[in-house]
């Protein structure tokens, strides 16, 4: 064993066993360095190698609870997982950690991996869990289905299978995984009713999708048989696994119906621009390779899904992704037809308004045909018709001759809108953070938004009055 004395530390040095090499021979791996730095401090480096200290038999999850990452690298190391050169753990506040690296990475450079037997998969835990059931699990699984939740059970069968490595404490070979993740999460499952209170339409609607699916998770547990009634009838342990689950899950690129937690991937963020991409091979180990070249001091990001709609993330994850260029317009009450979806209407991703004050050509066209043409039948039916058709034309001939009308329609939905922001920011004056720490983040995708209305806004009003002096003039 080497020693290695780094400020006032004597820390050890174990070398790494590795259980599967299926990253290139070709590159290099090292032990990771953590990184931590505050806002105006200058970066602290932190060797993450094992520590002597024992570990405590119980994971603790209350909010407040410090993650333990140094237990975790040094088991990650000797379970087999690579990392390249420069990978590194960054944090401002040693509670919210990502991934950087702090050398330059070509495109194409194994960033991490893996090994199978250390991923969490929702079909290897049904078969563990059905195995050892005497019939509970297969009877909750059923009444997810009764219930309308057939589409939570992949995530349900990851969140017993971590209860159950929970309940053996430190027994688990999960613990150090367990003990490094987070305790506070911002998502909406977390939130208080009062929180709740304070959300646009838009966010309060998927917030409630979210809290539905924990109610029906929640409302099954019973009848697991493999818990223990100490911990499955815990609902603060059962939100803790189901955050864990929702928020740290990938879909298999192998199986549809499989649904994978892999640890130490599960630390790299989401972004809009992304510097790595994952994939299982055949053995179901689990690589992440740099999809561009990626310059030393940049952080490493996956996408978790479609950018441009910045509220899904904050409801399900519980941060707001500020590099979005476009956040959902909000207008909710189109009309429920083929011919409004065929128009785009009911898709989130391309209804948008964009930071810089523009609008999605989506939004013209669903304006103007649901609510402007609404009470001129023949002229909506041709509207749409050129759309089908690819008339491109005909479509901006008919734009230009109701511009007035539909720019108005959108300014009155802009305006409407910021001051029901005004209200909800307004609910928030004098409340107390320790009793709803989710407020300050709700606040933070609320000017979010508030921005790029204003810059909408921005763009409309000169666009209307000047239409109104035209058709004045006329």
């Amino acid at each position: 064993m080497n020693y290695r004395i780094t400020s006032a530390f004597l820390l050890s040095v174990s070398a790494p066993t590795t259980v599967s090499a299926f990253l290139p021979t070709s590159k290099k791996y090292s032990t990771t360095t953590v990184v931590v730095s505050s806002n105006n401090n200058a970066k602290k480096l932190v060797p993450f190698i094992s520590s002597t200290t024992s570990i405590a038999a119980v994971v603790d999850i209350r909010e407040e609870a410090p993650r333990n990452m140094q237990p975790f690298d040094a088991w990650a190391t000797q379970c087999g997982v690579q990392r390249c050169n420069g990978f590194q753990f960054t944090s401002n506040d040693g509670q919210d950690w990502s991934v950087m690296t702090s050398e330059n990475l070509p495109s194409g450079t194994s960033v991490v991996g893996v090994p199978a037997n250390m991923i969490l998969s929702s079909q290897t835990a049904k078969q563990e869990l059905e195995a050892m059931s005497n019939g509970g699990v297969q009877d909750a699984v059923k009444q997810l289905g009764m219930i309308g939740a057939a589409g939570s059970i992949s995530e349900f069968y990851l969140m017993v299978k971590i209860m159950l490595e929970l309940e053996r404490g430190d027994q688990s070979p999960y613990f150090p995984w367990f003990d490094s993740l987070p305790r506070l999460f911002f998502s909406s499952v977390s939130m208080t009713d009062f929180c709740y209170e304070c959300l646009p339409p838009l966010v309060f609607r998927l917030s409630r999708e979210e809290r539905t699916k924990f109610d029906n998770v929640f409302s099954v547990m019973k009848k697991v048989d493999v818990l223990s009634d100490n911990i499955k009838m815990n609902q603060d342990m059962v939100k803790w696994a189901f955050n864990v689950v929702h928020t740290r899950s990938m879909p298999s690129t192998v199986n549809s119906n499989d649904v994978k937690i892999v640890p130490m991937a599960d630390y790299i963020n989401h972004g809009t621009e992304t510097e790595v991409d994952f994939s299982f091979d055949a053995q179901g180990n689990c690589i992440g390779s740099t999809t561009r070249d990626v310059q030393a001091g940049s952080p490493v990001r996956m996408s978790y899904g479609n950018p441009t709609n910045p509220s899904v993330f904050f409801a399900k994850y519980g941060f707001l992704d500020q590099t979005s260029p476009a956040s959902f317009c909000k207008i909710m009450d189109t009309t429920k037809s083929a011919e409004t979806e065929n128009l785009g209407g009911k898709d989130f991703s391309k209804m948008l308004f964009y930071k810089n004050g523009a609008i999605s050509e989506e939004v013209w066209d669903v304006v103007l045909y649901d609510k402007v043409l609404r009470n001129k039948p023949d002229v909506r039916q041709q509207f749409y018709n050129a759309h089908i058709q690819g008339d491109g034309a005909t479509k901006q001939a008919i734009h230009d001759a109701f511009i007035m009308e539909t720019s108005s329609r959108v300014k009155a939905h802009v305006d409407q809108f910021l001051e029901q922001i005004d209200a909800l920011n307004n609910k928030t004056i004098g409340k107390d953070v320790s009793k709803h720490p989710r407020l300050p983040i709700i606040m933070e995708h609320n000017d979010f938004v508030r921005t790029t209305f204003e810059a909408v806004k921005g763009n409309l009003d000169p666009m209307v009055a000047n239409l109104a002096r035209e058709r004045q003039l006329v």
